[in-house]
């Protein structure tokens, strides 16, 4: 799906752009006075913050010395591909939106979560509550539009090709009471369900490992089977999304994830634990009828 995925196309063009600036020798600031425009554009561009127009990538290639008009063209048709109009650009979280367009195309997401059940696993009333837990003044058609965009990132699980999909969770998450007791039993009988996928595997971190590793930042890790996008670590913070792309970074959070791996419950305790949540939930709504 990458040749359709503006996103990919994006971090694709801003990959080859640096690596010809870097094998002729150039500058950012060298290019930017090419294209008569600030240095921070062509940082930008070469970051895939913001795409780049065909005829500037046209210039930058002349500028650095290809000649060779296939590869030229090559180069322009991604710029083109990456200004495409896809679903996810229509929803109006624009810092969430580059992360919906590398979720759709990754062949491997490890997420770790602390507090709530990841979005890919919600159930629609799940995300209802926890939307309108940290946005308590959102108006109803924005709330609505976000669990629509929600559920649709869903799909890719039940396709044809879905990513592996490796789920960690803080044992808070199941006894959280997010939008009430039947919210919560139906949200973990859809955790029970989707474990059994053969994609995809959950487990729980007891509290009784105490402090470990990942105590202190949920994030995801996703990666991708085209070695022209580099692997991706997201992180979702009150001080806005950041996106992590260097070797450097990537190591320390694979180290975290197989750190947490170990000291996690295996999938078949975790699927136990996950049912223990459940009843405990159940006693309780038998309870309140009583």
């Amino acid at each position: 799906m990458a040749g359709t995925n503006p996103t990919l196309r994006r971090r694709q063009l801003a990959n080859r752009l640096r690596e010809l600036r870097e094998q002729a020798g150039k500058s950012i600031k060298e290019a930017a006075e090419q294209l008569e425009c600030s240095s921070a554009k062509i940082s930008r561009i070469e970051t895939a913050q913001r795409g780049a127009l065909p005829r500037d990538v046209r210039d930058l290639c002349l500028f650095y010395g290809i000649t060779d008009q296939a590869q030229i063209d090559a180069l322009m048709t991604l710029a083109r591909e990456a200004k495409q109009q896809v679903w996810w650009q229509a929803t109006e979280d624009v810092d969430f939106r580059p992360f919906l367009g590398l979720e759709i195309d990754a062949t491997s997401i490890s997420e770790y979560e602390t507090t709530t059940v990841p979005g890919l696993l919600q159930t629609e009333d799940y995300a209802r509550a926890i939307i309108k837990g940290y946005l308590p003044s959102i108006d109803s058609d924005v709330l609505e539009e976000r669990i629509t965009y929600r559920m649709k990132r869903q799909e890719r699980l039940y396709g044809s090709h879905p990513p592996k999909y490796w789920v960690l969770l803080d044992e808070s998450v199941l006894h959280r009471h997010v939008g009430g007791i039947d919210v919560m039993m139906n949200q973990l009988t859809r955790l029970g369900e989707t474990a059994k996928l053969p994609h995809v595997t959950i487990q729980v971190i007891p509290f009784k490992v105490g402090a470990h590793m990942g105590f202190d930042s949920a994030f995801n890790l996703l990666e991708f089977s085209d070695s022209t996008i580099g692997d991706t670590v997201y992180l979702d913070t009150l001080m806005g999304s950041f996106y992590l792309e260097k070797d450097k970074e990537l190591e320390r959070f694979r180290e975290t994830l197989n750190h947490l791996r170990a000291v996690a419950l295996s999938p078949q305790d975790s699927a136990i634990h996950i049912a223990g949540a459940y009843d405990r939930f159940a006693a309780l709504s038998v309870r309140s009828v009583i």
